[in-house]
């Protein structure tokens, strides 16, 4: 049986297209466009994840997500046109799963949803794993253990130096870390001026495998003049 996705967006074009991607993927969707309709379809069959516009014409896409924490855990994924710093905390404090900004790649949207989803069921399924030796988030899953690193539904070929790197910003994420700390934490060296060339090569190297055959992905932000980071 296929698991169902609830899509929530009052565009009805937009929201068409997703379940279009999603059913193509074998997946069973449900469509709704405004807060109360999904709530309903929610109440009457929860779905075993959700997409959110936050832009709604009756409530805000919060409020539904609100609604849904007090009662179910299934994974929710915040769609939304606005891409401030303050409402991806909004979404991730009242437990949103992960936020997508339009516009979206759909692809990049359908892999979101397969990492979600996966995760979901491996730890609702009684597969226990450490939590400290796994990163999973923004289409993310990293094992230490395993040394399995997989990036919107593709397996990254990493060497351990990068996965180091890698992990160190995603443990960090949102916090700036400079070439001079990453250096000396993965290479367990001190730092001298040339070892940042070290750091910026590894870096581009990491940016490459993320991307796709037309750019390098931006995954990893430079901040100029201080370091590093990974947004949360």
């Amino acid at each position: 049986m296929s698991e169902k996705i609830l899509v929530l967006d009052d565009e009805k074009e937009i929201a068409e297209v997703i379940a279009l991607y999603l059913r193509n993927e074998g997946y069973e969707v449900e469509v709704a466009h405004t807060g109360l309709e999904a709530l309903k379809k929610v109440e009457e069959n929860p779905p075993k994840l959700a997409l959110l516009d936050v832009m709604l014409p009756d409530i805000e896409g919060f409020r539904v997500l609100q609604k849904i924490r007090e009662k179910y855990r299934f994974p929710v994924i915040m769609l939304t046109a606005k891409t401030e710093d303050g409402d991806k905390i909004t979404g991730l404090t009242l437990g949103a799963d992960d936020y997508i900004a339009k516009p979206f790649n759909p692809l990049e949207l359908v892999a979101r949803v397969k990492a979600q989803l996966r995760r979901y069921m491996k730890y609702n399924g009684g597969e226990k794993a450490a939590s400290e030796n796994i990163i999973d988030f923004a289409g993310l899953v990293m094992n230490r253990d395993t040394h399995e690193c997989i990036y919107n539904e593709r397996e990254l070929m990493l060497t351990p130096i990068e996965f180091d790197i890698l992990w160190l910003l995603c443990e960090n994420r949102g916090k700036v870390i400079s070439s001079e700390q990453l250096f000396e934490q993965i290479w367990k060296e001190k730092y001298f001026k040339n070892s940042n060339n070290t750091v910026m090569v590894h870096i581009r190297h990491l940016r490459e495998k993320m991307g796709d055959n037309r750019r390098k992905s931006d995954f990893i932000k430079t901040v100029w003049g201080v370091g590093y980071k990974v947004e949360k």
